[in-house]
């Protein structure tokens, strides 16, 4: 799917009366079956696209052209049908708790389909073998007919990301797929992701606070700052220079310093590493 953004803006949803935009007078053209990480410091305003380009939320200013198509012009019907072809990973993905995984990961075709088929889906999943097939290659097959609220928060993160395997989207968007596994499983469940998109030729834009993920898994870099554009670059362009500006004063982000599942993973393993105390208890 082609996708093109034409000095656009938008709110969050969540913005107070009056603040601004969270995305200002932005520019961007993504062709079909490209593959692209949006990078940027906390507030940048990378939720904010994904959710204006998944139709989410309209432009407050500018135009958003999805297949040459302006989303807000289409019928309510015909909106539909264009969601139905786009699929939202959210950071964290929206799973009821008593939920099987195989309906969870099933749902990501629920955009596509009729009313009934959706109700029925919820009951008797309809195609358990491409569940199945998804959960694989996370490492999750195990867990098919396990409860969601069994699962580890990474567990949950990585099924969130197998929907896009059984959707019938051009279109993936996906939000910050990184922040609960640890440094093995973010690498497996980034590049899974990648391939799995580009064998479906689906267009795929990913945002990441793992600067070095970014650049090692995609060919082109988006910078954002402040709801701008800082930079729109081949990885191979994107130096040390340019990302200290682009977090400047969030210098922590660009290190690795600020707290996330990367470090928090690091420090665990070095407390399970140290010599621990062996406490005595006498009677």
């Amino acid at each position: 799917m082609r996708l093109a953004l034409r000095g656009a803006a938008a709110r969050h949803p969540a913005a107070r009366t009056g603040a601004a935009p969270a995305l200002q007078s932005l520019d961007l053209a993504v062709a079909a079956g490209e593959h692209l990480a949006v990078i940027g410091p906390s507030g940048a305003g990378k939720t904010t696209l994904l959710q204006l380009l998944a139709c989410a939320l309209p432009p407050s200013a500018g135009a958003l052209q999805l297949d040459d198509q302006d989303p807000w012009a289409l019928s309510t019907r015909a909106l539909q049908r264009l969601r139905g072809r786009l699929f939202l990973a959210p950071q964290v993905p929206p799973l009821p708790p008593r939920q099987r995984v195989v309906t969870s990961v099933l749902a990501g075709r629920l955009p596509a389909m009729g009313l009934f088929a959706s109700l029925r889906s919820l009951f008797y999943p309809s195609d358990i073998e491409a569940a199945h097939e998804a959960l694989a290659r996370f490492d999750l097959e195990a867990k098919l007919f396990e409860r969601v609220d069994r699962l580890s928060g990474g567990e949950r993160q990585r099924i969130g990301l197998a929907r896009a395997l059984v959707a019938p989207a051009r279109l993936w968007l996906v939000d910050e797929p990184l922040s609960a596994l640890d440094p093995t499983r973010a690498r497996q469940a980034l590049t899974t992701l990648v391939d799995a998109a580009r064998e479906r030729g689906a267009t795929l834009i990913t945002t990441l606070h793992q600067v070095d993920a970014a650049l090692a898994h995609f060919p082109r870099i988006v910078g954002l700052r402040d709801g701008r554009l800082a930079f729109d670059l081949p990885a191979a362009e994107v130096t040390r220079e340019r990302l200290e500006r682009l977090y400047a004063q969030h210098e922590a982000e660009l290190d690795g310093a600020a707290p996330g599942a990367d470090a928090a993973a690091e420090a665990d393993a070095a407390a399970l590493a140290a010599p621990r105390p062996v406490a005595m208890h006498c009677r």
